[in-house]
């Protein structure tokens, strides 16, 4: 996945209210940016970090720029825009490179299932063998070397794994893709110590049948794949 047009550096003073940044452009103007990320950002929202932003063409939008990815002061990129990770797993699987989701005649996005009102981030068929649900998390959380989803008590995640072995129950392959957009991580655990319930959760569901996934990313300013 290419930005185009390509991203533009500024330094992050802080980051409030969910979806607002304060940053200072590189002629040292300060301004206000989205931020596509309803988490907490742990590790991801340092103030003196550099931030990359795309700038929007639509001229009615309040805030023109979006922070797409955090370089940290140890030089590690982060995607912390969490809308991209279903489009570069999405785009990955068309071009063959995940090798556990390859040889489906159709993918659909955001199609609804289960019995507590979801929708599945991607579907495939092909006809001859079971549909694939696919749930697409972003792995972000690095502590002490290790990364962890989720960065915050999840309880819409909790409900994810629920809905995945239910589709399993039902004879269809459910499968969880741990998108890792953090390019210090090199393996993920569920974050037992930061939401329990998911933790647990997440065990039954590999007991289960759901199937786990984790694919690393190579991120910098003019691309992620």
């Amino acid at each position: 996945m290419q930005f185009s047009p390509p991203l533009k550096r500024a330094t992050l003073i802080k980051r409030y209210k969910r979806f607002l940044a304060d940053v200072t452009l590189e002629d040292g103007s300060e301004t206000t940016i989205h931020v596509a990320n309803t988490g907490a950002m742990t590790g991801c929202a340092t103030p003196g970090d550099t931030v990359w932003y795309s700038t929007s063409s639509n001229a009615k939008r309040k805030y023109p720029f979006s922070w797409e990815l955090t370089q940290t002061k140890t030089g590690d990129f982060i995607c912390v825009n969490t809308i991209r990770a279903n489009a570069i797993i999405e785009q990955a699987i068309n071009e063959g490179r995940i090798d556990e989701l390859t040889g489906y005649e159709s993918l659909t996005r955001e199609v609804k299932y289960g019995d507590e009102n979801s929708k599945i981030d991607i579907l495939l068929s092909d006809g001859e063998r079971p549909d694939a649900y696919i749930e697409v998390k972003s792995a972000t959380l690095l502590e002490d070397g290790q990364g962890f989803f989720p960065d915050t008590v999840t309880t819409r995640g909790q409900k994810h794994l629920r809905e995945l072995m239910q589709m399993v129950e039902q004879g269809h392959r459910a499968v969880l893709v741990f998108a890792v957009l953090h390019t210090g991580i090199s393996s993920v655990k569920a974050a037992k110590h930061i939401d329990k319930q998911y933790g647990e959760l997440f065990e039954q569901a590999q007991t289960a049948g759901v199937e786990v996934l984790s694919y690393f990313s190579k991120i910098s300013p003019e691309l992620i794949e």
